[in-house]
């Protein structure tokens, strides 16, 4: 609801401030007063087309601020929550400026917002009837929501909008593995390769780099070889060699008899023997390793060709022997993956041909009940349609079920329906949507029949009527008045008003008037003490506010209908 509203240099507004209260709140004024720019500077504030034409002459901005209420709409507060907007005490404050330049301001509490971000939020907690704007019910998604809360079923629906969310999951997932399928070909193909590449070489952990060590020996053959008879020389006795085995064996046997005369010299002693030994064993591995090295070019060419093989694997799967290994066990396990799938799309099938059951089953059960309210919910809103003088209108809620040209039935997120309100305002018109009813009036008796049924399903906590009592009197009025009464015990109600009898059974009763300052023309509104509000409601009666016999009876109007209001 909204709680309060200031305009400033608005048309012939200078400025003003007005409060509302929860329940019925009027405006009343002479014609011509200037409720119609009130109702416009609402409508601004709540997301209209606004311009440079509504600034005030001589006035470079006009100002269009409110206070709306918000606790307790889950959805319009979650829909805050998610644009960083957070509440003063369960309230908004919402300001819109428009400029002369053409460029104007919109902020939600401190954050700046778009004129369609404005529209999106008033529309969570408003309705306003008047030429075509603001209203909830031209839309039908809107509709639909009504119709179902009114049938009790929005958890149902809430429960197959989460089915239909799962099997577009299932079918995107079946439609990706189908798309998929060349590439999985391809794919398994390269991994079943790459495996029985790995798994042929069978490479050895630091094959490479004793293989490379062995071609440095064959390419150096030569060198290698001549260092190697060099020292093998001094061992070999075929070349009149062993000269460092001799020389060792002379010392081994001087330091011996040196030390059995001086014990100090035993380790001296022992250090020359294991030198010798060590000395002989080095010789015997030389001269082995010269008789071993051998120059083979066919050997050679056979480290290539496996230096090569080696190369290319490391250059594919890995830097390291445990890398190519790892990469051969990962591609084991993809290539498995990949083998299920095919398994895994059957499992898929059988999954979504049940889920399509089921959702086809919980359609046809919301049809049935979205029927059957519609029935109920057109009969009651022509009844009051009949009270408020349009028993020449034919109302009816359509529930169409979309269908495939094999006739299965098209479901959507919220079912398999179409659900739209039609009206025929004139007898042999046919039903056309609200959206194309011509008449203000009309329109707004319309809405107010919709709204007056739907009280207790509506979560729409403001709604705006202006133009509702256009060219009705009497029986109709007092009908059209006793409606407004009670739809303001469930949602805040404003209405524009000429008629006393709408006005009696007001809570809060504005009063505007245009008034002449000087050169220029001003609109003020007040809200209205008890006694002003009875001369108030006896210049609505009459045309004069201080006639006595006007006066009596606005005060017996006043005492009666509050009376029944407030019970």
């Amino acid at each position: 609801m909204i709680e309060r509203i200031s305009v400033q240099n608005f048309i012939l507004v200078d400025a003003l401030e007005l409060e509302f209260v929860p329940g019925f709140n009027v405006l009343t004024g002479e014609t011509g007063a200037g409720k119609s720019i009130l109702v416009g500077a609402l409508s601004v504030l709540f997301g209209g087309k606004g311009g440079p034409d509504l600034v005030r002459t001589g006035s470079e901005e006009a100002v269009v601020a409110g206070e709306f209420r918000v606790a307790g709409h889950q959805e319009c507060l979650r829909w805050l929550d998610e644009r960083g907007i957070e509440p003063d005490e369960g309230v908004v404050l919402v300001r819109r400026t428009l400029k002369t330049t053409g460029r104007g301001t919109i902020y939600m509490q401190s954050t700046p917002v778009t004129r369609s971000d404005l529209e999106v939020f008033s529309g969570f907690l408003l309705d306003l009837h008047s030429q075509h704007e603001h209203q909830s019910l031209f839309n039908e998604s809107t509709h639909r929501k009504l119709l179902d809360r009114y049938a009790g079923i929005e958890e149902q629906v809430s429960s197959f909008s989460e089915s239909f969310s799962r099997l577009n999951e299932l079918q995107e997932k079946l439609k990706n593995l189908t798309e998929r399928e060349r590439d999985r070909n391809r794919e398994m193909e390269m991994l079943r390769f790459a495996i029985q590449e790995i798994e042929s070489a069978e490479i050895r952990p630091g094959e490479r780099e004793q293989l490379e060590a062995e071609r440095t020996r064959m390419n150096e053959h030569e060198r290698l070889a001549g260092h190697v008879e060099g020292i093998a020389r001094l061992f070999d006795s075929d070349f009149d060699g062993q000269v460092l085995t001799s020389l060792l064996k002379q010392a081994r046997h001087e330091i011996d008899s040196a030390a059995r005369i001086d014990p100090e010299l035993q380790s001296e002693a022992d250090r020359t023997a294991s030198l010798y030994y060590e000395v002989e064993d080095l010789g015997r591995t030389i001269l082995a390793y010269r008789e071993q090295l051998i120059y083979d070019p066919a050997r050679l060419d056979e480290i290539e060709e496996r230096l090569a093989v080696l190369r290319d694997l490391h250059r594919k799967y890995g830097e390291t022997e445990e890398e190519i290994r790892g990469y051969a066990e990962e591609a084991g396990e993809t290539l498995d993956t990949l083998e299920r799938i095919e398994e895994n799309r059957d499992s898929l099938r059988a999954e979504i041909q049940n889920a399509e059951q089921e959702i086809l089953r919980e359609a046809r059960a919301i049809h049935a009940a979205r029927e059957a309210a519609a029935r109920s919910l057109q009969a009651r809103i022509s009844d009051v349609l009949q009270e408020l003088a349009m028993g020449q209108a034919e109302f009816l809620v359509r529930v169409e079920t979309r269908t495939g040209e094999s006739g299965r039935l098209l479901c959507g997120v919220y079912g398999a329906d179409r659900v739209s309100y039609l009206i025929s305002t004139n007898a042999g018109e046919p039903p056309r949507p609200l959206s194309q009813v011509a008449s203000g009036g009309e329109i707004s008796r319309v809405m107010l029949a919709i709204k007056t049924v739907l009280a207790g399903n509506d979560e729409v906590r403001c709604l705006v009527f202006d133009e509702i009592d256009t060219g009705i009197g009497g029986k109709v009025a007092l009908a059209m008045a006793s409606h407004l009464r009670n739809l303001a015990d469930h949602a805040q109600v404003i209405c524009i008003t000429h008629l006393a009898t709408i006005a009696v059974r007001a809570d809060n009763h504005i009063a505007v008037e245009k008034q002449a300052d000087g050169n220029r023309t001003v609109i003020t509104a007040r809200t209205l003490a008890a006694d002003d509000c009875t001369r108030e409601i006896a210049r609505m009666l009459s045309g004069e506010g201080e006639e006595t016999h006007s006066l009596d009876h606005a005060r017996a109007l006043l005492e009666r209908y509050q009376r029944e209001a407030h019970g």
